[in-house]
């Protein structure tokens, strides 16, 4: 199945329309309760698409697309679109806002209880959480440029007074997340004896080596990032002095939420107020690592820089962030493509050494990382194409672009999804597990950010096709009917053999999907990738071309008219079109030289005949 992303991107925003607004008026529909995870992610849902994507904007009434316009006719009109999502958004800072009018992040009924039967109590489900913190940077980067742009289009007293009150508002929740993604950040320091040290190095070293030999390889290849944790220390990263001894191993990244003990963060010219003392182990996970890097991320995009979007204390904030966001791709990326052989990446399923848990979710939650730091550094190299590799491994181990086999226990990746305990939770009063189940949406995400970064025509001539099956795949789980239609997610719908699988809307596989629409829009923005074979021969066809042209002209009379010097006038446009794509698209230049030499021949052949004749 083919991605369409001008036409899917529409389907989706019909579907999300007709879902959250009547006449206009947004509707929260909690599903499951308050979760400011899930509420972002649906506000992106619209958001997202309409300040990344030209064709689909909507700051700018008087430009908007007529389709946009028909499919999102339940939010209102041409000019109430930009109002009533100005509503929509104030009523989520609203909701989000805790007593003391500072912004809340609870995790909500994302939130599981360690056994089924239990329910959360408030306490619990006001926690704070990385997935809410970097949502909340995206949501606020999104509304900050929509509002840019927007008020200069409108002269209404009530709108500016809205955006105003909303610019505000979101200008205080996007520095209370990242002074809150800041504090989430840790670097756990641990002995090789220790549990914890022996599956780092069961990991990496894969049996392969003696565990001292893997031990100096680890010392060795993280020094010099050992060396910048250290150097580090004196800008605000808090980490245990031990990490100075090599001998020590280490992990870098996000933990679930606010790590106990964190300090809060003072030294900004307006002060944050509502930093919560926090209650997360020093643990990084993987999975809130990638989450937080998607997020600080957009801080550097190039809309954010162009609109200035960001305030004094927030560009203070965001070089602290860059410089850990660069530590944890780093950190990762290395462990993950460890030794000269295979990579403990390539050894699936990925093991994570604090929780022991093992899961070809974990191996894609690494994969992820990886696909982030080949993106930093412009990488073009083997590490690319033995990432292709792992993303064909994944979705056949995911049954992705396989089928699945009766009572396939891999149905479990899908549906509940996979589970994780969040260390220290239960200090809120039992232990509370974080459940995952986009598996399917995260792998097409990646596979469409490599496949944008590849420039080998058979490594993304793989992954264009892996794209394809993997968003086939998706597409069918739409809920086909009743509340949630055309949303996801309805898993039954690939696996009708799976048993125990009940359709549910998510928020957050929906929201997946939109960026992956977005991001595969950007990939057809590209070039295409020029074959150097195709190129030369190209060059070989314009040369003769050009010369027997050349040729043709000088037999012709001076003057040509008629069908003849139209001919000829056909050729030289075609031809001077052909050279100025012969590097860039040499597949098309030579398409477009082909049938000028059988022109050129043509008329050669008729003037020849004509010579005999005379």
């Amino acid at each position: 199945m083919q991605i369409k992303p001008r036409q899917h991107l529409l389907d989706v925003w019909r579907a999300v329309a007709r879902y959250s607004f009547d006449n206009g008026k947004y509707l929260s529909g909690e599903t499951g309760g308050l979760s400011s995870v899930a509420d972002a992610e649906r506000l992106l849902c619209l958001l997202y698409p309409a300040t990344e994507v030209p064709a689909f904007r909507l700051d700018q009434p008087d430009t908007t697309d007529r389709e946009v316009l028909r499919v999102l006719e339940d939010v209102g009109g041409r000019l109430d679109i930009p109002s009533n999502l100005i509503t929509a958004l104030t009523q989520y800072m609203r909701t989000h806002t805790g007593p003391d009018d500072s912004p809340t992040f609870a995790g909500g009924y994302y939130f599981k209880p360690s056994q089924p039967g239990i329910e959360l109590t408030h306490q619990q489900s006001q926690l704070g959480v990385v997935d809410s913190y970097s949502m909340s940077v995206t949501l606020c980067l999104a509304t900050l440029g929509f509002l840019k742009v927007y008020e200069s289009t409108t002269t209404r007293p009530e709108i500016r007074a809205a955006i105003g009150e909303l610019r505000q508002a979101t200008n205080t929740r996007l520095t209370a997340a990242m002074v809150s993604l800041l504090r989430s950040f840790t670097v756990n320091v641990f002995d090789a004896e220790s549990e914890q040290g022996k599956r780092l190095i069961q990991v990496i070293g894969q049996n392969r080596q003696s565990d001292r030999v893997v031990l100096q390889q680890f010392a060795r290849r993280l020094r010099p990032l050992r060396a910048t944790i250290i150097e580090s220390l004196t800008r605000g990263i808090q980490v245990d002095e031990s990490i100075r001894d090599e001998s020590q191993l280490f992990e870098c990244g996000w933990a679930w939420g606010v790590v106990r003990d964190a300090p809060e963060i003072t030294d900004l010219e307006i002060p944050v107020p509502g930093q919560p003392a926090g209650i997360a182990d020093r643990l990084p996970y993987v999975y809130f690592t990638v989450v937080a890097l998607d997020g600080i991320q957009d801080l550097f995009s190039n809309r954010t820089l162009t609109l200035g979007l960001l305030d004094e204390d927030q560009q203070k904030l965001a070089e602290m962030l860059r410089l850990r966001w660069e530590l944890s791709q780093q950190y990762w990326s290395a462990v993950a493509r460890f030794g000269a052989d295979r990579w403990p990446l390539e050894d699936l399923p990925w093991q994570t050494t604090g929780l022991q848990l093992e899961s070809e979710y974990f191996s894609l939650t690494v994969a992820a990382i990886l696909v982030h730091d080949l993106v930093r550094r412009n990488a073009t190299d083997d590490d690319l194409t033995r990432t292709v590799g792992i993303m064909e491994r994944l979705a056949d181990r995911g049954r992705v672009n396989s089928r699945m086999t009766k009572d396939d226990p891999t149905i479990r990746l899908h549906h509940p999804g996979v589970t994780m305990p969040l260390a220290g939770s239960e200090l809120s009063g039992g232990v509370l597990q974080w459940r995952m189940t986009d598996y399917s949406a995260q792998l097409l995400k990646r596979i469409i950010q490599l496949a944008i970064l590849s420039q080998n025509i058979n490594s993304q001539g793989r992954l264009l096709r892996l794209a394809e099956q993997t968003f086939e795949h998706l597409w069918h789980r739409r809920i086909r009917a009743d509340d949630g239609a055309d949303l996801w997610d309805d898993v039954r719908a690939v696996y009708p053999d799976a048993h125990d699988v009940d359709r549910r809307l998510s928020w957050s596989v929906t929201e997946r999907v939109t960026e992956c629409l977005v991001a595969a829009r950007d990939l057809y923005e590209q070039q295409p990738i020029p074959s150097n074979e195709l190129a030369q021969l190209a060059q070989e066809l314009l040369s003769e071309a050009t010369h027997l042209f050349g040729k043709e002209q000088l037999q012709a009379a001076t003057g040509i008219g008629g069908n003849r010097g139209r001919a000829m006038r056909s050729i030289e446009s075609r031809l001077d079109r052909a050279r100025t794509l012969v590097d860039k698209q040499p597949a098309t230049a030579f398409a477009l030289v082909l049938p000028v030499l059988q022109e050129l021949d043509t008329l050669a052949q008729a003037r020849d005949a004509g010579v005999k004749e005379g």
